[in-house]
This record gives structure tokens, sequence and C-alpha cells, in this order.
């Protein structure tokens, strides 16, 4: 549930300076008790997501900034969100998307909304095909972990649970569409590098990148025991909530957007190539 929280103040479902839904109505709609709620709320609050008064609801005071040139033609001051730009980039015909991330938590939110705006046949995609490089299970990341006891795996194995839970469900959505004939052609392909991201990236159909890096911060986390779960100190980085930059390519070979753009994709597709497996 958290994880979603985070993905709607991201993408603007929830945005900056609105109220969540009451705590009776969220419990409803995750199928958890108040309890977990209440937990998720909390957690929420320490992380800076939302501030919380009694009797006056919870309301957001973080969400993700993206930098883009499209504020400017929006009108200035208006912020440019994550989800309006994938939904641009899923209402052409054929979509590739290639991303290099964390965790797949952030794209599988997004691809889950494509999914409802393509069965309510506001889109009709002929070809999906989804390219991400997450890292390898096996690499000893520096972060996430716990502050003051960096052998301490439990950190690791939520990382790696919030990673293969999301992973598989981007696999069922988009192979959902393809099975149901939504989609005609449908193309998943997940690889793992060895190499510590240090960076975001979303490349859409070759013509747009959002960029943004890992900030590393110090942040309170609840881990399960089994109970009301272990209140920890952790070093871990701002993925969600992280500012991105949305660069596009333009005719211009020689540009500044069409040089920047060109060069992720290399990238990409170098550690595609040659290193990841």
């Amino acid at each position: 549930m958290s994880e979603a929280m985070r993905a709607r103040m991201t993408d603007g479902t929830y945005p900056l300076g609105s109220h969540l839904p009451p705590q009776r109505a969220l419990a409803k709609e995750f199928g958890v008790s108040r309890d977990t709620v209440q937990r998720v709320l909390r957690e929420l609050i320490d992380e800076g997501w939302i501030q919380s008064r009694q009797g006056s609801g919870s309301r957001v005071i973080k969400s993700q900034h993206i930098q883009s040139p499209r504020a400017f033609e929006a009108g200035r001051g208006r912020p440019v969100t994550l989800g309006p730009l994938i939904d641009e980039a899923f209402g052409q015909s054929e979509i590739t998307l290639d991303v290099s991330t964390l965790t797949s938590e952030t794209l599988d939110a997004h691809i889950r909304l494509q999914a409802e705006r393509i069965r309510a046949g506001a889109i009709s995609p002929e070809r999906i095909a989804l390219r991400m490089l997450l890292p390898s299970e096996d690499l000893a990341l520096p972060y996430p972990r716990i502050k003051d006891n960096p052998d301490d795996l439990r950190m690791r194995d939520r990382l790696l649970g919030i990673t293969r839970r999301h992973t598989a469900s981007l696999r069922a959505v988009l192979g959902e569409l393809e099975t149901e004939g939504l989609v005609p052609t449908v193309a998943v392909e997940i690889k793992h590098a060895p190499l510590t991201p240090a960076f975001k990236l979303y490349l859409l159909n070759e013509s747009e990148a959002l960029f943004g890096p890992y900030e590393v911060i110090e942040r309170p986390i609840v881990l399960p025991d089994g109970g009301e779960g272990e209140r920890t100190d952790a070093i871990d980085v701002l993925g969600l909530g992280a500012t991105l930059t949305h660069v596009v390519r333009d005719g211009d070979v020689s540009s500044q957007g069409s040089v920047f753009v060109d060069s992720m994709q290399s990238w990409f597709d170098s550690v595609w190539n040659l290193l990841a497996t």
C-alpha cells in the first residue's frame, strides 16, 4: 500500500496540496485494516510526503518535480508530472520504453494505469515493447541498508521483495493485454546488470528521456517483525519524489536535447548488450 500511495503522489493522482482520502476509504480500497492504513500514513509522514492534523486529515506536501520544456509551453509555474508524459507516449500506435531503475515500483504503477486506459478503449496501441534494466540480485549494493548495522540484510531482502513483486506484476499486466487481444504485440524483456544504479532513466519512444540521480538520504523505516514492525534508521535513496529532468529529441541532431537523448540511448544499449544478463 505504501508503494502505491507514493506512486500516486508522484504521478499527480494526489496532487501537491491535496488531501488524501479518509482512512476508512483507503482501507476499503486496498483491502487492509485501519491499523495498516495508520501505519502507512505514519511512514509517509516520517518520509515527508504528507502532513497530518487531527480533524483535518492528511495533506500532500511533497510530490515529484520534473524539469521540462513542456513547463514553459504550458505556462510558467505549472508543474509537469510523470503521468501525462507516460500518457502521451502510450497514445502512439507503437510504444518503446527503455527503463533503468533500482526497482520496478514506479513503472508498475504507471503501466497499470495505461492498461486501464486500453481496457476502457481510450487508447489502442498496436505494439508495446518494454526493456528494463535492474541491478543484479546478488550485487552488494551500498543502499538501501540499516544505518548502524550494514551486515543486517533485511533492507536488501525488502528491496528484492519489492522488485520481484512489481516485476511479476508488470509481466502479468502486459501479458494479459496481449492474451486478451487488446494489444496485438507485446514484448517484455528484463535484464540485470552488475551496476549500482546512480540514476533513474526512462527512454520514451526513442524521442524523449526522463533522467534523475538517486539522492542518498537517511530516513526511518518500519521493518515487519510479525507485529507492529520494528522502526529503524536506514540509508536509502530518493526514488519516488526525486526530481527528474525531461529532455526531448528534436529535428536538429546537434541540439542539446537530441545529443542527450541519443547519448542515453547509446548508454542503455551498451549496458543491455554487453553487461546485462
